[in-house]
């Protein structure tokens, strides 16, 4: 039995449409139809015309495709697959310090709850968080739930008062600054320092660039270097290698064990007996829905 055959074979029998994320196994790109970052695959979602959706990432995404697709079937092949920042916010808080700032616009990472997303303004991913809060008609933005992506903001756009939630990912928040320092000695001086703005600002600070996955992506393939440092999840790693073979990718072995669950075996068993749809509540799905439209205005 040959997996990504038999997985090949049924996507097309069963009309699926397979979405990896760039942090998933590589694996699992390989089987999916789209590779991408948070924002990139939130268009697909809108746009495909496929009516069955799996999404191998973790549950905040596939929540996400529903949201934006409620006429289609979104599955997550392994439910286990959370993510630990989503947790760090709740609806109720934020409707709570929205009552402190009334005049401010809640701006929440799409690593959040449907729940919170129903009481933002706006949501955005790491790729549209600049647009977004430059376009939001409002100088007050309370940003949840990643105070590192939030600080990154506010640095960018001094002129608008960011409000910051105290979340961060476990991953990025990690990595401190002798951790690239460290790097930079064994991998030599010359190496270009690319960095994810759910850093901490002390990691930020010592990047050459700064950017979500895909913006690291493109940055690489247009780049005239030859030597990298990927201060992100590592796999995006399998992308790089893939698109720039003549190029030395280097990490700092950052692993999110949440997006390394989903297996080949899951994505079959998805597959054949459509098994773990995401289902949500269509009030509360209709609230979040207007989060996310707005990303999709804003953003651009």
């Amino acid at each position: 039995m040959n997996l990504k055959e038999d997985i090949l074979k049924l996507k097309k029998e069963r009309n699926v449409l397979i979405l990896s994320h760039y942090y998933q196994n590589p694996d699992i790109q390989d089987i999916a139809d789209y590779i991408g970052d948070s924002y990139f695959l939130s268009e697909i979602c809108k746009k495909c015309s496929e009516e069955n959706i799996i999404f191998c990432g973790v549950k905040f995404m596939a929540e996400s495709a529903k949201i934006l697709s409620p006429n289609k079937r979104v599955f997550l092949p392994n439910p286990d697959s959370l993510c630990n920042m989503v947790f760090m916010a709740d609806s109720e808080r934020v409707k709570k310090l929205k009552k402190n700032f009334p005049k401010a616009n809640v701006v929440c990472y799409i690593n959040s709850s449907t729940e919170v997303k129903a009481v933002s303004d706006v949501c955005c991913t790491s790729s549209s968080a600049l647009n977004i809060v430059k376009n939001i008609d409002s100088n007050e933005i309370i940003f949840v739930p990643d105070k590192n992506l939030g600080s990154y903001i506010q640095e960018q756009i001094p002129e608008k008062k960011i409000i910051l939630w105290d979340g961060f990912c476990n991953v990025h928040n990690k990595i401190n600054k002798k951790d690239i320092l460290s790097a930079k000695e064994e991998y030599g001086q010359d190496i270009k320092v690319l960095v994810h703005p759910e850093c901490t600002k002390e990691v930020r600070d010592l990047g050459d660039f700064i950017g979500s996955t895909g913006e690291i992506i493109k940055f690489s393939s247009s780049d005239s270097s030859k030597k990298y440092l990927i201060v992100t999840e590592d796999g995006i790693l399998y992308k790089l290698k893939n698109e720039n073979p003549h190029k030395e990718f280097y990490s700092l072995h950052m692993t999110c064990n949440s997006m390394k669950l989903t297996s080949l075996d899951d994505v079959y068993n998805c597959l054949k007996y459509f098994k773990n749809e995401v289902f949500i509540d269509e009030h509360i799905r209709k609230s979040a829905y207007k989060s996310l439209e707005n990303m999709h205005i804003l953003g651009r």
